[in-house]
């Protein structure tokens, strides 16, 4: 290997073999020999390890995955590669089948037919963080690594499609800041005033937001083939479509994006944010479903980028939080001419360091959003001189660009681990809030036209007190001891129209409470 490692693809080859047979492996390997000499031309020193390789693993004093979808296991062995290595960036290839997602709690469940019913948030964080296995997002607000997945087709039989995707990471082509900056957003009506603010937060206007209603899913091309897209709609379990709602509140859900009318229409190099349920899910085609879901089909037609949720996401309808703020983060990042992977990881940086100290709904947040595509590719292109480098003077540039890179991975290294060691975070109790904060909250409710059901109450955990903080700053009249989450009370937790899929219709009110008293509410929705 390399002396120093830029950049480390991980996979599991028995698995990919298993998927595609010992043939369609070597497309794959040979597709990833093509990456690798990319890499080397854009000067980074690309490695392939298999995490179910003893030999490889060994060299990188690393146990090998035994038991390929256990998530342990796969934690474990990548937190080995990336401590004997240090890269700059992590590529996790292949689908959940391939490498698990981690199986991290969802904060917001209560049991299989609750008001949430998300019983794990599936993510990728738990790689991007120092601590050690565990099922509870709150041991992992402090990220410090660069990574991503290039996913395959769950499921899949035919190596085709992940060759492709490696393909046009090995092709990929920078896009000037124009180009970037010419989005194509989507709201569903009753969100608007949400997705607008996100707009001007991340464009600087709002001015092509499109409605569903009174808009379809019938987009022109000249809309479709923009380069950034932003989506702020409902999403389905196992389903290929967005979905709009009126502004009304009434329950309706006309299609506002579909996977199968975009195919073909999508432009390479494309990046996109979506805060839609299920809009990261990587389900397997079947009998029933014959259509790849967004993330997928996204990828297929060349987007570089898609970030999004694999399970239930939230947000609220007027302002700005959860699923919208890591959302808008993410491509303000990408504007602003970071790679994938890094602006995901300043994202979450910055997610945590605004919310804190976060709250239940913010930890699913940050557990369930993925990006997918290769963690290196940066878009914005960089303003050259008259003439492009050559020879020994690319080789110095290569040089400066790496030197810069590492730095601002040490930086970023000791900012997350910062935030792991000093961010206080919620922890599920089964004590019940008072007599007086349980009826605040739910007066709050109902101010917010909410009938109150079921709680869930959460202490606040903090760190340590530190040596250089002033003992005013712990002040308890300031200091939140606990967060509530107060449900909305529904018969009818999903749509049960016949022809589309459960959308679920969650509606809740998150308080805060500071020393016995209930300081701030907030009112979130399920995308």
């Amino acid at each position: 290997m390399p002396a120093k490692i830029d950049k480390i693809i991980v996979t599991n080859i028995g698995l990919l073999k298993a998927k595609y047979k010992p043939q369609g492996v070597g497309r794959i390997q040979a597709a990833i020999k093509d990456l690798i000499k990319a890499d080397k031309s854009r000067g980074l020193q690309t490695v392939l390890v298999a995490l179910d390789d003893a030999l490889a693993m060994g060299k990188l004093s690393a146990k090998p995955v035994k038991t390929a979808g256990d998530p342990r296991q796969n934690k474990t062995a990548i937190d080995a590669i990336y401590r004997a290595a240090a890269p700059d960036y992590l590529m996790l290839l292949g689908s959940y089948d391939v490498i698990p997602h981690q199986d991290l709690k969802n904060p917001l469940y209560t049991k299989p037919s609750g008001d949430d019913p998300d019983r794990l948030a599936y993510g990728d964080i738990p790689y991007a963080c120092e601590h050690t296995y565990s099922q509870d997002p709150a041991d992992f607000v402090g990220s410090t690594r660069v990574v991503g997945r290039l996913p395959d087709i769950t499921g899949a039989t035919d190596p085709a499609y992940l060759v492709k995707l490696l393909t046009t990471a090995a092709r990929y082509r920078t896009l000037d800041a124009q180009t970037l900056r010419n989005y194509f957003a989507i709201t569903a009506q009753i969100w608007e005033q949400s997705t607008q603010l996100s707009l001007t937060n991340t464009f600087g206007n709002d001015q092509t937001l499109e409605d569903v209603p009174p808009r379809n899913f019938k987009w022109a091309a000249n809309l479709i083939r923009r380069r950034s897209h932003f989506f702020n709609c409902h999403g389905a379990p196992d389903s290929p479509q967005f979905y709009g709602q009126p502004a009304s509140g009434k329950e309706e859900y006309p299609v506002s994006l579909d996977a199968a009318y975009i195919n073909g229409k999508i432009a390479a190099g494309t990046v996109a944010a979506a805060e839609c349920c299920y809009g990261g899910q990587l389900y397997p085609l079947s009998a029933t479903q014959n259509q790849l879901g967004m993330c997928n089909t996204y990828l297929f037609n060349g987007a570089y980028g898609f970030f999004a949720s694999t399970t239930i996401a939230y947000g609220p309808s007027k302002g700005n939080a959860q699923a919208d703020l890591l959302c808008q983060y993410f491509l303000q990042n990408v504007l602003a001419g970071a790679s994938l992977g890094r602006a995901v990881l300043e994202a979450r940086q910055k997610f945590v360091r605004t919310a804190s100290p976060p709250d239940p709904s913010d930890l699913k947040t940050l557990a369930q959003f993925i990006l997918y595509g290769d963690p290196s590719i940066t878009l914005l292109k960089v303003a050259q001189g008259a003439a492009a480098p050559a020879g020994s003077v690319k080789a110095l540039a290569f040089k400066a660009s790496r030197v810069d890179r590492h730095d601002r991975r040490r930086i970023l290294f000791r900012q997350g681990l910062s935030l792991g060691e000093n961010v206080p975070v919620p922890r599920k109790t089964r004590t019940r809030p008072s007599k007086g904060v349980l009826a605040a909250l739910r007066g709050k409710a109902r101010d917010f036209k909410l009938e109150p059901g079921a709680a869930l109450s959460f202490i606040v955990r903090h760190p340590a007190k530190l040596k250089a903080m002033p003992k005013n700053m712990l002040d308890r009249e300031s200091v939140p001891t606990a967060f509530h989450v107060l449900f909305a009370d529904r018969k009818e937790k999903t749509s049960k129209r016949k022809d589309q899929p459960a959308i679920f219709q969650i509606a809740a009110v998150v308080g805060k409470e500071v020393n016995g008293r209930l300081v701030s509410v907030t009112k979130i929705h399920s995308r």
